[in-house]
């Protein structure tokens, strides 16, 4: 019944390109028609679970049985495989338009509820889950320069990981319009980088904050390392805690930190924001987002990924933003970035995959690279993009018009040291 059923789902699924699935009884099928810029992929299952695995769950069935290796790739690669099915189904084609179904507004609503809970000690937890897996792995991973594990910025002309994130920083930083003296508050440091740049490129102070350790020791020697340690600290502290200490700050800055805050916390986050910016104050979010409606983290993503992380649509964002007088001064979707970035991530990881086995195992490494190429094809195939939003206290507080973001990006490009 199972082989039966995913025959059926694979037949719809696949329509371009071409799929060949060799059962566990020996049997075989091909699904698709060849098509220019589609993968051909061929598949073996090596029990008769993997075809439940997968017409239980989908992705997370896909994903273990990939792990365990009873889904073997016999000709291609898993970002081919998921290429593949994502580029038949891609949301922008994705049929009639009009109001969500009741089943999903009721899974949904389900999810959150099964989601709410993301205090402090939990938040510090699921941190660790992800980032604190050691920082000698992502080092074989991310850009060399900025250690940047977030989205890229790809402007006409770049052509690398390492420039498309010092092109990056440079987009966030125009968009902070900073001035002599400032306090920069780094919600999420990560490694530093962003702290760092700002630093060396403008005379202002920056706070770091994160929940990694992993993550504190290392931006901590690559603050001294350049040579910025008198005008950057990082702190380990959760957010929440920070902002009741009553520091206030004339510009926030967070990269990548607010998919882990979780859909409950979203007003926490937002008034912890409002009540550290200076009544003058900028701030700059940057986050994955949803282009559609509100949705649901998938089960792969909790359970392997990013446990109590949630990525947001950009109503949703704003609708928490707005409850306490953050005007959003600037919206950026940036559509196809993350997934030209993603795919550099993912050359590194195969480019480097003994080194990470001999670090993990062989399980790790399709893991890791199955959520890489899901990430990727999402968003080039997907409902994700990624959101800039650039909110402030004033509407005095920043220029009328935008001009002064690309002038001041095009300054900092011209000397990136």
């Amino acid at each position: 019944m199972s082989k039966t059923l995913l025959d059926r789902f694979l037949e719809r699924g696949v329509k371009l390109g071409r799929l060949g699935v060799v059962f566990a009884d020996g049997s075989a099928n091909t699904y698709g028609e060849p098509a220019e810029g589609f993968p051909e992929i061929v598949l073996r299952f090596a029990d008769d679970r993997v075809a439940r695995d997968i017409v239980m769950d989908p992705r997370l069935g896909a994903a273990e049985a990939f792990m365990d290796d009873r889904l073997i790739i016999e000709e291609g690669d898993v970002m081919g495989l998921v290429t593949l099915l994502r580029a038949n189904n891609q949301w922008d084609k994705g049929g009639d338009i009009g109001p969500p179904k009741m089943l999903r507004r009721l899974l949904n609503r389900a999810t959150w509820a099964a989601e709410k809970v993301n205090n402090a000690i939990s938040s510090k937890s699921n941190v660790a889950h992800h980032y604190d897996i050691g920082n000698d792995f992502y080092a074989l991973m991310l850009d060399e320069e900025h250690w940047q594990y977030s989205c890229a910025y790809w402007p006409e002309g770049v052509e690398t990981l390492g420039e498309a994130q010092t092109a990056k920083l440079a987009h966030i930083a125009a968009k902070l319009a900073l001035q002599p003296g400032q306090t920069v508050l780094d919600i999420g440091c990560g490694w530093g980088g962003m702290a760092i740049f700002l630093a060396r490129h403008y005379d202002v102070t920056v706070t770091g904050i994160t929940l990694s350790e992993e993550q504190i020791e290392l931006a901590k020697q690559r603050v001294r390392d350049a040579g910025v340690a008198d005008r950057v600290s990082i702190e380990l502290v959760d957010y929440r805690d920070f902002a009741a200490a009553g520091s206030k700050f004339d510009r926030i800055v967070s990269v990548g930190m607010f998919e882990h805050v979780g859909q409950p916390q979203f007003d926490d986050f937002f008034q912890a924001c409002a009540n550290l910016l200076t009544d003058d104050g900028t701030m700059l979010l940057h986050t994955i987002g949803r282009m559609g409606m509100p949705g649901q983290t998938d089960a792969f993503t909790r359970k392997y990924v990013f446990p109590g992380g949630y990525i947001p649509a950009l109503s949703e964002t704003v609708a928490a933003s707005e409850k306490f007088r953050l005007i959003a001064t600037d919206v950026e979707t940036l559509r196809l970035h993350y997934g030209k970035t993603l795919r550099c991530w993912y050359a590194n990881c195969m480019a480097n995959k003994d080194a990470i086995v001999d670090m993990y195992d062989e399980r790790f490494f399709r893991m890791w690279t199955f959520y890489l190429a899901g990430a990727a094809t999402v968003f080039e195939y997907g409902s994700m993009c990624n959101y800039q939003i650039q909110y402030a206290r004033s509407r005095h507080a920043l220029p009328i018009t935008r001009d002064y973001i690309a002038a001041e990006e095009q300054r900092l490009l011209r000397n990136p040291g």
